[in-house]
């Protein structure tokens, strides 16, 4: 038997000599940090543990957020024997393995937890091989991946495992693990502004905080206390040239933001490119592009949002490298885009309005009617269905609560879409101060 593709993980006997991360993986689950929205009370997980029912999942989440970690713990809680497959090393084989030892449990009166990392690296076929094991209850099925599930896991299989999602580790959470770290080593203190770069650098991953740290502490050697320069030391050029918690990370994604703005596809280029060099999450690019397509060309271009969304869909299916040149396609297209914040300045607007006005009303020609006693009282009575009218146009028919004057809160610009966005505004306008009697 393959004992790197397939093995018993978790016996809770890490040697001083096996790396800091494993050393300090939780062997309980109150030892478990962050992850509430899965281990809090009342949440599934925590349910799960309480109930002694162990469930057939899929755990997705960025890595060092605990995937391995809770598996072993869910079979530690239900006294299961715990049998891990490697899906990078592992294949049919390892597969009929896993089953075997699934079968001798059985026959020993225990249940079985097979364990599956990076379960989107098995083919079709090798995840359908799960299938009728699962389905006859011979083990509980736990799968972990960094991937989209709806993506890389079969649909056969997706439908008999709950997907839970994990998150990345808060700083709180990270500044909780560190300490823990230092206790166990015995090692100096960490000024505050290491600290606060660590766990920037970390990125909510709590195998490459521990990790990092081991070897600052190694580097450290008998210094008093680890400071910025011996974390530089330890990191290299890496943490000199980017900084995810601090200014040079802001400044970029504004630097970034404002040559899509000021419609310099070069610049944004070059921007975009240097925030992944220095080891920018594509993901959080991927979302701010998603917020330019809004904010700065909105109705202007509405194929910009689309294209923003599918180019952020399109990096969780590929990854990185191959997903990056799509969230590039997109950083060129929003530069060259028409630009419009027409949308954002009317939306701002509204808010600021209502936040000021308070609650009105729905004018009753407005409320829905389904039954006899709304419409007794005259809810959607004189309601006029625009389908009907000529045009699909209600001309002179009012949608804003009675008493507020005929705002403008949108004034599309003059360019893209919006110039003929503005003709039509107008001639409805128009059309509406003629049935109104001009006022």
């Amino acid at each position: 038997m393959s004992q790197t593709a397939l093995d018993l993980i978790g016996d809770g006997g890490a040697t001083d000599e096996a790396p800091l991360a494993e050393r300090l993986r939780p062997r309980r689950i109150d030892e478990v940090i962050g992850q509430p929205q899965l281990l809090g009370a009342g949440k599934p997980l925590a349910t799960a543990f309480a109930s002694g029912r162990p469930h057939s999942m899929i755990l997705w989440g960025p890595p060092g957020t605990g995937k391995t970690t809770l598996a072993r713990l869910t079979a530690e809680a239900f006294d299961a024997q715990f049998v891990a497959i490697s899906a990078v090393l592992g294949g049919v084989k390892e597969i009929r393995e896993a089953v075997e030892q699934a079968q001798v449990a059985r026959a020993q009166g225990r249940r079985c937890i097979v364990f599956v990392d990076e379960v989107h690296r098995f083919n079709k076929a090798q995840q359908d091989a799960f299938l009728p094991h699962v389905e006859s209850g011979l083990f509980t099925f736990v799968g972990a991946t960094t991937e989209n599930p709806s993506f890389e896991v079969n649909a056969a299989l997706l439908s008999r495992a709950t997907v839970h999602v994990l998150q990345p580790l808060g700083e709180a959470d990270l500044a909780r693990l560190l300490e823990r770290g230092r206790a166990l080593l015995g090692a100096p203190p960490i000024s505050d502004a290491a600290r606060a770069r660590l766990i920037g650098y970390a990125d909510g991953d709590a195998r490459r905080l521990l990790n990092t740290y081991e070897n600052v502490v190694r580097m450290a050697g008998a210094a008093p206390e680890i400071d910025e320069a011996t974390l530089e030391r330890a990191l290299g050029e890496q943490l000199r040239r980017y900084d995810k918690g601090g200014d040079q990370f802001y400044d970029s994604i504004s630097a970034l933001h404002k040559s899509v703005r000021g419609s310099d596809p070069d610049a944004a280029l070059y921007w975009f490119v240097r925030m992944l060099d220095g080891g920018a999450d594509p993901r959080y690019i991927a979302r701010r592009l998603v917020r330019m397509a809004s904010e700065d060309i909105g109705l202007a271009d509405p194929r910009a949002l689309r294209l923003a969304l599918d180019a952020s869909e399109t990096y969780e299916r590929l990854g990185s490298p191959e997903g990056e040149l799509t969230l590039a396609q997109a950083v060129v297209y929003l530069a060259v885009a028409p630009k419009s914040n027409a949308l954002y300045n009317a939306y701002n607007t509204v808010r600021a309005f209502v936040r000021q006005d308070g609650s009105r009303p729905v004018p009753l020609h407005l409320r829905n009617a389904p039954t006899k006693l709304m419409k007794s009282l005259d809810y959607g009575r004189d309601y006029r269905y625009a389908h009907d009218e000529e045009g699909a146009f209600a001309a002179g028919e009012r949608y804003l609560p009675d008493g507020i004057d005929p705002p403008t809160f949108y004034e599309p610009s003059d360019r893209g879409l919006e110039i003929r966005i503005g003709e039509k505004l107008a001639q409805l306008r128009a059309a509406n101060r003629r049935a109104r009697g001009g006022e």
